[in-house]
């Protein structure tokens, strides 16, 4: 969808430096530095075990 409207010259004349830096995170937000974390709805953390 990016490439759609940025491709169109009105856009792209509109555009400065500063709006392609606003960009940058939408492209790579879904990435996730810190490794892959599962998450299990299904289950409980037994606190009082950890706890002890």
């Amino acid at each position: 969808m990016l490439q759609t409207v940025l491709a169109e010259p009105a856009w792209h004349y509109r555009m400065a430096p500063e709006d392609y830096r606003g960009l940058t995170p939408l492209i790579y937000a879904h990435i996730n530095p810190y490794g892959r974390f599962d998450l299990d709805l299904g289950s409980r953390i037994d606190f009082g075990k950890i706890a002890a």
